[in-house]
């Protein structure tokens, strides 16, 4: 029997129009899957409603997908493609896989020798990348930083170092109602001639990238970053 496609479903950053973000194509797929693995049931559910899915929501097979899952517990996840059927995988926001635990379901696809389709979307980490006119060649992505005071300043200040001697843009994220305290914190480990980019809101209305040197944000108010998915970059 021919085994069916994991396809890897880009989920919007925020309240805003699907079509705005996503590409029909992206969109079509979506709306059309029977069976999704997600990271949070409610976030998945509130996105496909926003796509007016073929089929009423109640009869979408939705399971979650937890990071401490073992295995065989997540391989598991992938029965309905063994017997034909496709499957979407998605994040609560940007793209699957990246700072959440659906590289997981994608290693057991390859393994399980089921097509692996991933599909057009908005990933913060690339656009604030992009905005962000820092090195696009040489960049690494940390996720989440510390929450102690102490070991998050040291994590700031050896990305601070890697950053000064190879050049490479140094990327990280931290949740919403902490972001004022890591912008601090970044203020006070990092170089004064070390680039600060901050990306807020990404691909909403509200959207801001504001790049300066940890100097010239010393001397500036703080921006609003209260309640704001905001992504943080270390650059030259």
């Amino acid at each position: 029997m021919p085994r069916g496609t994991l396809y890897l479903v880009p989920n919007l950053l925020g309240v805003v129009p699907p079509a705005a973000v996503l590409p029909q194509g992206t969109i079509d797929i979506a709306r059309r899957l029977e069976h999704y693995v997600v990271e949070t049931p409610k976030a998945a559910r509130q996105f496909l409603k926003a796509l007016h899915p073929q089929r009423a929501l109640q009869v979408i097979d939705i399971v979650p997908l937890d990071g401490h899952a073992t295995y065989a517990a997540v391989a598991q996840m992938l029965a309905p493609a063994l017997a034909g059927e496709d499957i979407g995988l998605m994040s609560d926001a940007g793209c699957p896989g990246v700072a959440d635990p659906g590289a997981n379901l994608v290693r057991a696809a390859h393994r399980a020798d089921v097509r692996v389709a991933p599909l057009v979307g908005p990933s913060a980490v690339l656009l604030a990348l992009m905005a962000s006119g820092m090195n696009g060649q040489q960049f690494a992505f940390h996720g989440y930083l510390a929450v102690k005071p102490d070991q998050r300043t040291r994590d700031i200040e050896t990305l601070d170092n890697v950053c000064a001697t190879s050049g490479a843009t140094q990327i990280f994220i931290e949740t919403p109602y902490r972001n004022a305290a890591i912008f601090a914190a970044t203020l006070a480990a990092c170089r004064p001639t070390t680039c600060l980019c901050v990306a807020v809101d990404l691909t909403l209305p509200s959207e801001e990238v504001r790049c300066r040197s940890i100097m010239d944000w010393r001397r500036s108010p703080a921006p609003a970053l209260a309640r704001r998915p905001a992504l943080f970059l270390l650059g030259r």
